[in-house]
C-alpha cells in the first residue's frame, strides 16, 4: 500500500526593489514633460538647469546621459523579473507549454503596442520596430527560453550575441561599420521595412535606430536575467557592484580603443556593457536600500508607477496633450507663468506629471494593473 502526500508550492515573494527601480525609470521617461532643455535655454547662466537639461536628452551618437539609460534599464528589468515570473507561474501549476504560449502572446502584444503608439497621428499604420516595446517583444521569446535553461546557458548566449553582433557589424563591407544609417542594420532596414505598406519608401531612420538592434537589446535583457537569478538566490550586493564595474569598464575600454564605439542608437556591444554596468549599479542601490535596509515608505511613489509600468508607458504617450489642454483650459495659461515665462514649460510639465501620477495612484489603490 502506498500513500501520497500533497506538497503546496509556496508563491515566491515579490522583490520590491525591481518595482521601485522600474518606477524610477518610468518616472524619468514621464518627466520628459518638464522640458528642462527649454527652461535651461531661458536661463543659460544656471549650471544646475544646464546639468539637468543635459541628462534629459539623448546623446546624438556616441556617449551616454541619464536619459539614455531609460530604455536599457526597462529592458534589463524585463530580464530581472523573469525568474520570479516563472517561479510564480510554476507555483500556480502552469505547464511549460502554457507558459510558452503566454510568452509568445506577450511578445506579440509588445510588438503590436509599439507599432500602435508609433502610428498615432500617422496617415497609416507605421510599421517600425525600433521602439522600446517592439525591441523587447522581438527578443522576448528567446529570453523566455533562456529562462528555462540552466544559468550557464544565459552566459553563453550573452557572449555569443556580443561577439556575433560585433563581428557582423565590424566586418560588413562599408567604409565605417558603426556610422549612422550606413551600416549592416540600416541596409537591412532599407530592405525589410519596405516589405510593409508605407506612404513612401523607407530610406533611413532620422535617429539612426535599427530593427536588428533587438538582438543586442536581448543581450541587455539577458544581463537582467542573470541579475534576477542572483536576486532569487540572495546574492550579496557586492556581486552586482563588481559585475557592474567589470561590464562598465569593459565597455569603456572597447569604446576608447575604437574597437567598438558605445552607441545606444544602434545598441553596439560596447553599449550593452556600458549601459549594463550602470543597470547593475542601479539595481544594487535599489536592492540594498529597499530589500536589505527596508527603506520602503519613501519609495512608495515610485512603486505606484513601477507596479503599473505598461499603463504608465501608455498614458504618458497618449494622454499628455489632452491633460495639457485641460489644465490650460481650467487653470488658465497665466497660472504657469507665475515664476516667469522661462519656467512655464517646467510648471506646466510638473502639473501634467502630477495628474499622470495621481491616476496611477488611483489604479494602484483599487488594484487595477495592466499586464501583458
Amino acid at each position: 500500500m502506498t500513500s501520497s502526500t500533497s506538497v503546496a508550492i509556496a508563491k515566491p515573494a515579490r522583490v520590491e526593489s525591481l518595482d521601485i527601480y522600474r518606477g524610477f525609470v518610468m518616472l524619468l521617461m514621464m518627466a520628459e514633460v518638464l522640458h528642462l532643455g527649454e527652461v535651461a535655454k531661458a536661463y543659460p547662466e544656471s549650471p544646475l538647469l544646464s546639468f539637468l537639461a543635459w541628462h534629459q536628452h539623448h546623446i546624438a551618437w556616441r556617449g551616454c546621459t541619464l536619459h539614455d539609460l531609460i530604455q536599457p534599464s526597462f529592458t534589463f528589468l524585463v530580464g530581472a523579473a523573469l525568474p520570479f515570473s516563472l517561479a510564480a507561474r510554476r507555483a500556480r501549476g502552469q505547464s511549460t507549454g502554457t507558459m510558452t504560449a503566454h510568452a509568445l502572446w506577450r511578445a506579440f502584444l509588445l510588438v503590436a503596442l509599439g507599432i500602435f503608439l508609433r502610428s498615432t497621428a500617422k496617415p497609416m499604420t507605421n510599421f517600425t520596430f525600433e521602439d522600446t516595446l517592439t525591441q523587447i517583444g522581438l527578443g522576448y521569446p528567446f529570453l523566455f527560453l533562456l529562462g528555462l535553461r540552466p544559468p550557464k546557458v544565459a552566459w553563453w548566449a550573452l557572449a555569443a550575441i556580443l561577439l556575433g553582433v560585433w563581428g557582423a557589424w565590424a566586418f560588413y563591407p562599408v567604409a565605417e561599420p558603426w556610422a549612422k544609417n550606413a551600416n549592416l542594420g540600416s541596409d537591412f532596414d532599407r530592405w525589410f521595412l519596405n516589405l510593409f505598406p508605407r506612404p513612401e519608401p523607407f530610406v533611413e531612420n532620422r535617429g539612426g535606430y535599427l530593427t536588428l538592434s533587438f538582438i543586442p537589446t536581448l543581450a541587455t535583457a539577458i544581463l537582467g536575467l542573470i541579475a534576477g537569478r542572483w536576486l532569487e538566490e540572495g546574492a550579496p550586493v557586492r556581486r552586482y557592484l563588481l559585475a557592474g564595474a567589470a561590464a562598465l569598464g569593459a565597455g569603456l575600454v572597447l569604446d576608447s580603443s575604437g574597437l567598438c564605439p558605445s552607441v545606444k542608437r544602434i545598441w553596439t556591444p560596447a553599449w550593452v556593457l556600458v549601459s549594463g554596468g550602470w543597470c547593475l549599479w542601479f539595481l544594487a542601490a535599489f536592492h540594498w536600500g529597499v530589500d536589505v535596509q527596508g527603506w520602503k515608505r519613501w519609495a512608495w511613489p515610485l512603486a505606484v508607477i513601477g507596479t503599473n509600468s505598461i499603463a504608465a508607458y501608455l498614458i504618458a504617450h497618449l494622454w499628455e496633450g489632452f491633460i495639457e489642454r485641460a489644465l490650460v483650459t481650467h487653470l488658465g495659461a497665466g497660472t504657469f507663468q507665475s515664476l516667469g515665462a522661462g519656467f512655464e514649460p517646467l510648471l506646466k510639465g510638473a502639473a501634467i506629471l502630477l495628474v499622470l501620477w495621481l491616476f496611477l495612484a488611483w489604479m494602484h489603490q483599487r488594484k487595477i494593473f495592466l499586464r501583458v
